[in-house]
């Protein structure tokens, strides 16, 4: 996969092909008109679960990981997209040469998603905005996939050994593809507080735009958003809706 030389150059050195990481990716007034479409979206956009909630645009999949053909919203295009993902040339191999998809998660202290992967519906490629607050993200190797779907999976995956830990600062960008992707489970721990930080215990140490933010190894979780920019495979035009929403054909 070809990717632009100011991608290289911030590759995570310390994890397996391939991550990325840049901090101060979009600046801070950027960051406040993010957070503000984010917030005056209409209630129904989100969708409250049971340790998060979650927006998703333009719409969720269809139960045969198709999505509905529609135009992303031009606040999360610019300047994401158009011109930051173009100029680093991040999904310039993918199908449709841009994401198509945007899931917006909002977490608050002490809540997290359990390790998972994004699976097949996407291209092997995932960019993440963080907003707002810093969170780490924790990776797992497949093998705790098993234990996660049985048992007691909570309690399975508070036991689980963390293979990499990635600090994510608010406005930065973190790219994981290729094996990254298809190789490890990511989660984020139900946590008021990430701890044990520093370059002996995060993989992108190195790569943070503000270290001396992190020098006493912790900090209080506040609520921190993410945009997960994706390019799912299956795309239906609007002329076979009913198709795929089981509908007459």
């Amino acid at each position: 996969m070809a990717i632009s030389e100011k991608l290289q150059a911030a590759r995570i050195v310390s994890l397996p092909n391939d991550a990325y990481y840049i901090p101060n990716f979009i600046t801070e007034e950027e960051e406040d008109q993010l957070l503000r479409k984010i917030s005056h979206a209409p209630l129904p956009r989100w969708t409250q679960l049971s340790h998060r909630r979650l927006q998703t645009w333009p719409s969720s999949l269809t139960k045969t990981n198709t999505l509905l053909s529609a135009a992303l919203p031009p606040w999360l295009t610019y300047p994401v997209i158009e011109p930051k993902f173009t100029e680093l040339g991040i999904f310039a191999e993918s199908p449709h040469a841009a994401p198509n998809h945007v899931l917006i998660n909002e977490y608050r202290p002490g809540q997290g998603i359990m390790p998972h992967e994004d699976g097949p519906a996407y291209y092997p490629l995932v960019a993440t905005v963080s907003l707002g607050a810093p969170i780490v993200l924790d990776i797992y190797d497949k093998e705790l996939e098993s234990a996660v779907e049985d048992g007691d999976a909570r309690e399975r995956v508070d036991r689980a050994q963390v293979r990499y830990r990635i600090l994510q600062e608010p406005r930065s960008l973190l790219v994981t593809r290729g094996e990254m992707y298809t190789g490890y489970l990511h989660g984020i721990a139900e946590k008021v507080a990430d701890e044990d930080l520093g370059p002996e215990t995060i993989c992108n140490w190195d790569l943070l735009g503000v270290r001396d933010g992190f020098a006493r190894g912790s900090y209080e979780r506040a609520t921190r958003t993410s945009l997960t920019y994706r390019d799912v495979l299956k795309v239906a035009k609007m002329g076979n809706t009913l198709k795929f929403l089981g509908g007459k054909k």
